[in-house]
């Protein structure tokens, strides 16, 4: 079962034109390095036609994990979306209680996870801890490290 995730238009995008780019333009480069091996003679002692065959059973895998994604994938209308508590796409600066230290993060499907961009996952132990929060609010989230405490100094869109 898929769960649904929810994308900004920039990073739907993004998927679909990766997911295009495999379809058009590694699935026929990986047929044509086959069709090139086989050309070569005895398949049974053939490294490059194995490998190739290996290549392309791994890219129909990225490829159907990536379509069933874009299938369960939703824009996010963010004109319609409560900005008084941490939901996804939500821009937080937060506070860690125990040393002081404010870091600035976007809230964001897995997908578009870019953590030197700012961009966390949802998913991620603080994302998760996160959710649902409003400012002035102090977040406990359970991480690997044990329990962190974050202020949740400031949400915006």
């Amino acid at each position: 079962m898929s769960e649904v995730s929810y994308y900004s238009e920039e990073g739907f995008k993004k998927l679909k034109d990766e997911l295009e780019f495999l379809e058009q333009v590694e699935r026929p480069r990986v047929s044509n390095e086959i069709a090139e091996a086989r050309d070569k003679g005895d398949l049974s002692e053939n490294a490059e036609y194995h490998a190739a065959k290996e290549e392309q059973s791994l890219l129909e895998l990225k490829i159907a994990q990536l379509k069933n994604v874009v299938a369960n994938a939703r824009i996010l209308d963010e004109s319609q979306i409560d900005t008084s508590k941490i939901l996804i796409h939500s821009k937080v600066k937060i506070k860690n209680t125990a040393n002081g230290m404010e870091f600035n993060y976007q809230l964001v499907a897995d997908s578009e996870t870019d953590i030197r961009n700012g961009k966390l996952s949802v998913n991620s132990p603080i994302g998760k801890g996160l959710l649902g929060h409003k400012a002035g609010e102090i977040a406990e989230v359970q991480t690997p490290n044990g329990i962190m405490k974050f202020e949740i100094v400031e949400i915006s869109r």
